[in-house]
């Protein structure tokens, strides 16, 4: 292989933060256009179209779209495109890891530049064994919790009753008020993530996203994965070092854990050429470019699908999403 080509695998680091810095600055964007719309449905600025892409900041409403379309056959009208954006995460976890995680999510790409800042002021701990596994389960509770109240406790009634609720049409502005006036408690535990995060890097994303845990599930029964020849391995142990999901996997044949998200930093920081691959069900060995092609594709193939099935634009009217804004945002503190 050739190691001074641009897409070699040494480079392979590089080029994911580049694409992840292009997906984050995407969702930006859609922040601002939102942003702008909100402002249009209180009469406080001029009309600017809603992005349905900031259904993606949705989970808890797409997992109840994603339970309602497998019982019934019909898709969220509301927000549609949360649920076409949930659909294609979990269908990247299963065919190419948690690639979501590694290659799109930005909250993944601010984790990494707080790690960068922290090895920089060489203030990175790796917690020992014993820490590190409870506080894994924590977001497993957490999605469980979810998974309990959505799965068993609410039937289709309720699910659809909830999804044509003003709250759950104006939820989307909901969110973006919890970014532009958090409250002091708000303020409080994000500094605390963000600042334990220098010292425990990819805090949020190993310990306490629901949201990953469910793609771990998905991805833990994905036909790819990290092998380890044991035979050329020197035991160097960089790769332990470097996987974000702290993964020993200089100690395994198989790297088959949930915490893998499909970055292949761990292929790119390896000395020996032949030591980690990217093999599938029959042990085929695949050229490591498959994960994030893998990703990006399907992440553009559900969005141009959802867009020309008339699966991506809420059929709310833009006149009904106003009038709910006002009845129901309508407070000082959300018009400042």
């Amino acid at each position: 292989m050739n190691r001074n080509n641009f897409f070699s695998i040494t480079n392979l680091p590089k080029i994911r933060r580049i694409i992840l810095a292009a997906f984050t600055l995407c969702t930006l964007f859609i922040g601002w256009r939102f942003y702008h719309f909100y402002k249009w449905t209180l009469d406080q600025g001029a009309y600017v179209p809603r992005p349905p892409g900031v259904e993606g900041f949705l989970p808890i409403s797409a997992l109840l779209g994603f339970k309602r379309l497998l019982l019934t056959g019909e898709f969220d009208p509301i927000h549609p495109a949360g649920l076409v954006i949930f659909m294609a995460a979990l269908a990247i976890a299963f065919f190419a890891r948690k690639g979501f995680c590694g290659w799109i999510c930005p909250v993944g790409f601010g984790s990494l530049i707080i790690q960068n800042i922290g090895v920089r002021l060489k203030r990175p701990i790796t917690l020992p064994r014993w820490i590190d596994y409870p506080l894994t389960s924590l977001k497993y509770i957490i999605l469980a919790f979810f998974v309990y109240m959505i799965g068993w406790q609410m039937d289709v009634q309720a699910i659809t009753a909830f999804l044509h609720t003003p709250y759950n049409l104006v939820a989307d502005a909901k969110m973006l008020l919890f970014f532009l006036h958090p409250s002091g408690l708000t303020i409080a535990v994000v500094s605390c993530i963000i600042l334990i995060s220098f010292v425990i890097p990819h805090f949020w994303c190993r310990y306490l996203c629901p949201y990953g845990a469910l793609l771990g599930v998905f991805a833990f029964f994905s036909p790819l994965q990290v092998h380890r020849q044991a035979e050329t391995c020197i035991d160097c142990q960089k790769c332990n070092k470097i996987c974000p999901g702290g993964i020993q996997v200089s100690q395994q044949k198989t790297v088959r854990s949930p915490e893998c998200i499909g970055c292949l930093e761990c292929l790119a920081v390896c000395p020996k050429e032949d030591c980690l691959s990217v093999k599938g069900p029959v042990k085929h060995r695949y050229n490591f470019w498959l994960i994030p092609v893998l990703t990006v594709t399907l992440w553009c193939g559900f969005w141009l699908t959802g867009l020309f099935t008339d699966h991506w634009q809420s059929k709310v009217s833009v006149s009904s999403f106003k009038q709910t804004y006002q009845q129901v945002l309508a407070q000082p503190e959300d018009r400042k």
